[in-house]
């Protein structure tokens, strides 16, 4: 994977985070407070600057009500 492809990855996992956190109503320091995540490091999931651990990523999905799935293709 070349690294061009590793960032639209992480822009398109961030922008569904902010998409299901504002779809729910809350702001980056509420899903923080329940994910147990400093803002600024949400922040950064969001706008695709680092990647969240699988571990986080799937805590994050169910705080904001949905089950993580992968598919590769």
């Amino acid at each position: 994977m070349t690294e061009r492809a590793a960032q639209t990855i992480k822009q398109q996992v961030g922008g569904l985070i902010r998409e299901a956190r504002k779809a729910k109503g809350l702001t980056l320091k509420e899903l923080g407070d329940k994910v147990g995540l400093l803002e600024p490091t949400l922040s950064k999931y969001e706008t695709g600057k680092i990647n969240p651990s699988l571990d986080m990523l799937e805590r994050i999905a169910q705080e904001l009500g949905f089950k993580l799935e992968i598919k590769l293709k």
